[in-house]
């Protein structure tokens, strides 16, 4: 396969505007296949809306899209191309009275389960137990089970990790990069920017409904300068954080931290020119790279008043795909 066709997802001007907000401005980008694709930004940022509308289950104002090949304003098309999607919405809607063995039962007669005994082992929720009883975390692995059981090509999943204990969320990455590397394709929006540098290959950053980023991680790593750790007097500290490139300095007991964004050799030199007791240079935290994006607001909603859950999902659990 060449071009578009060779690639899982192509967005094109994608937009939905819901006349007090656009949830969505004009977004593009394309997600090869193979690739580990984060979709970056806090809560209400626009992430949901663009993943409903790649589904199916939200119309765009304008723009469009290609999921395996089929435009989402096709139906039949898209309909058809769904068998072959695995879908973890981040809000899951299971029915509190059914066992996690009667959901997989319905999505595995409508998608196929020639995984589900392997996931089953890796992902483990107690599915003959009535999902009221369940755990957050054992909704969310039992969201990821239906999600993979039937070797999809493409996964897009909400905030897959949400509610998982660490070790299950170690366990996920691992899985992840195995299913890459296997030739799955892998969708997902995040707020934790923590487990996006250990399994994502490239990343889009969505500000306030529009995309104002889109890198490869290492490349965005690095271009995001460094972190520094600095033990030294009051005076060098003074110098120091003059320089032009110095971000976000903050004192701590018998030093400074910061993230430098400038010459590195020009750091250096006033490093040099001072008495340093300890210098600690490395590649700065992705949260820190994320907060260049968005400021003092990294932490809070953005204007997407769009982001809605649209219709109730039917009695066995997600939005139906």
């Amino acid at each position: 396969m060449s071009g578009d066709s060779a690639r899982p997802l192509v967005v094109e001007e994608l937009t939905k505007d819901y006349g007090s907000v656009v949830a969505n401005d004009a977004v593009s980008f394309t997600v090869n296949e193979g690739e580990v694709f984060g979709f970056l930004g806090p809560n209400g940022a626009g992430k949901s809306t663009t993943i409903r509308m790649l589904l199916g289950l939200l119309k765009p104002t304008s723009g469009t899209a290609k999921v395996l090949g089929a435009d989402i304003q096709d139906e039949a098309a898209l309909t058809d191309a769904k068998r072959r999607i695995g879908y973890l919405p981040a809000h899951l809607g299971f029915e509190e009275e059914l066992t996690g063995e009667t959901v997989l039962d319905y999505h595995g007669e409508m998608k196929g389960d020639t995984r589900r005994d392997e996931m089953l082992e890796l992902f483990t929720p107690p599915i003959d137990r009535p999902i009221r009883e369940y755990s957050t975390g054992n909704k969310r692995m039992l969201g990821l089970v239906q999600a993979f059981m039937h070797d999809p090509d493409l996964v897009i999943m909400d905030e897959p990790t949400a509610g998982l204990d660490p070790l299950k969320q170690e366990a996920f990455n691992e899985f992840i990069r195995d299913e890459r590397d296997r030739g799955t394709t892998a969708f997902f929006s995040s707020h934790v920017l923590s487990e996006v540098r250990r399994v994502c290959d490239r990343v889009g950053i969505l500000r306030a409904g529009a995309l104002v980023e889109l890198e490869n991680v290492d490349a965005l790593l690095h271009r995001s300068g460094k972190h520094v750790r600095v033990h030294a007097s009051d005076d060098a500290v003074t110098a120091i954080t003059a320089l032009d490139g110095v971000v976000g300095p903050e004192r701590f007991a018998e030093g400074v931290q910061f993230i430098y964004a400038g010459d590195v050799n020009a750091l250096l030199r006033e490093l040099a020119a001072h008495d340093i007791r300890d210098v600690e240079l490395g590649e700065p935290p992705i949260e820190d790279v994320f907060t260049h994006y968005y400021g003092s607001r990294a932490g809070v909603d953005e204007g997407d008043g769009g982001e809605q859950k649209g219709d109730e999902p039917d009695g066995t659990g997600e939005d139906d795909v």
